[in-house]
């Protein structure tokens, strides 16, 4: 064997060998990559979906149960008809609460501000749209070919639209087009549309952000105000005076369910019900007077929509996380088809019960309640389960 060799003084030491040159990373896509067994990709965590706020849906049926009796109870009008006399005479005690239903409408309108800037953040704005319209049409569809062929049948004596009007109401543009509605309701989904359209292009196409929310909210609120002083009727058809302090709350309140600390929020919140409160009495409210119906009371109109912010306040802060019971989800699923349908159909079943099958009024009210929501449970399981998905999925597929 030969004898290690000794460096001699003052040479230098041997140097470490010469780390080997990295292998390049492939550049092929990762299906490529995988079958060619150049090793596993990175597992990426998939992101949490936040919770659903079960509160919410059953807020959103307590609405629509408010816009019923409201129609049923609260109003005169072709609900007469159907009673056989005024609902005043029906419910000489209820018809005064009932009158304040109306308002769900303005609850609805906060509740959609929220859930609309939580489904709306991070969305494309073809998924926004998709979403969106997958979620309206489908049971609108239906709703109004129900309707049209119920009001035809020579037994209801409620006066129906021409075809041709029915077939332009299945485009959600009849309010703007001055044509005769299918749906009593459908109003407020011409109001819903010129929000989402607004939020769609000043929000979900540049990009959620904090920041540009809260310019969307203090610009709406200023342009909005301007409309109603200036009295033009384009401005007012676009940014919706009487309207829009509920959905901007409803956006706020999103903004705080966010970050509670956030004082912008809060801020925006405030104005909103200040403004909203407001319209809701100048519209609502009359001095004591018998040709009306109710006399509701300035104070009453603003409690019921205070009440309505403090509830989606409480949701926001999570206050009301507790109510996670799974019935909640069906109550939120039913509550768009039974608002689509409750009010014309609605008379139809009233007749029927109250004047031909004499039932009492008190007894009519909740049958017709209960025949509504099951009719909303049928166009829930049979048509929205099936089509919403379809629809969504072929808007949402970009093309080729």
């Amino acid at each position: 064997m030969t004898a290690p060799v000794k460096a001699s003084a003052g040479a230098a030491p041997p140097r470490p060998p010469e780390p080997r040159p990295a292998k390049p990373l492939s550049a092929k896509p990762l299906s490529e990559a995988r079958a060619a067994g150049d090793g596993a990709a990175p597992r990426i965590p998939a992101k949490a979906h936040p919770p659903r706020l079960r509160a919410l849906d059953g807020l959103r049926l307590i609405a629509a149960l408010m816009v019923a009796c409201y129609h049923y109870g609260g109003r005169d009008g072709e609900v007469t008809d159907a009673w056989g006399s005024s609902p005043k005479h029906q419910f000489p005690l209820l018809h005064e609460w009932f009158a304040y239903g109306c308002l769900g409408v303005q609850v609805f309108f906060v509740i959609s501000g929220f859930v609309i800037c939580m489904s709306g953040w991070g969305r494309t704005l073809r998924s926004f749209f998709a979403s969106r319209a997958s979620r309206l049409l489908p049971a609108y569809w239906v709703a109004v070919i129900l309707v049209t062929a119920v009001f035809a049948l020579p037994v209801v004596a409620y006066r129906a639209v021409s075809p041709s009007d029915a077939l332009l109401n299945l485009t959600m543009l009849q309010q703007p087009l001055g044509v005769d509605r299918v749906l009593g309701v459908c109003w407020t989904l011409w109001a819903e549309v010129r929000f989402y359209a607004l939020f769609a292009l000043c929000i979900v196409l540049p990009g959620a952000s904090r920041q540009r929310v809260v310019l969307f909210c203090a610009g709406w609120t200023l342009a909005a105000a301007i409309a109603q002083a200036v009295n033009e009727p384009l401005l007012d058809t676009v940014l919706m005076p009487e309207y829009a302090p509920y959905f901007i709350g409803g956006v706020g309140l999103y903004l705080i369910h966010r970050d509670r600390r956030d004082a912008y929020a809060w801020g925006i919140v405030a104005v909103s019900w200040l403004i909203g409160q407001h319209y809701a009495v100048t519209r609502l409210w009359h001095a004591p007077d018998p040709q009306f119906f109710s006399d509701r009371s300035s104070l009453g109109i603003a409690l019921v929509v205070t009440l309505g912010y403090l509830a989606v306040l409480a949701i926001a802060l999570g206050w009301l996380n507790r109510l996670d019971w799974r019935w909640l989800s069906v109550a939120g699923a039913l509550t768009y088809p039974f608002y689509l349908v409750h009010e014309h159909l609605g008379w139809v079943v009233i007749g029927t019960y109250h004047r031909t099958l004499h039932l009492p009024s008190y007894a009519t009210f909740p049958a017709t309640v209960a025949t509504m929501l099951l009719l909303a449970w049928l166009l829930n399981r049979c048509v929205e389960d099936r089509l919403t998905p379809r629809l969504r999925t072929a808007l949402g597929k970009p093309r080729a």
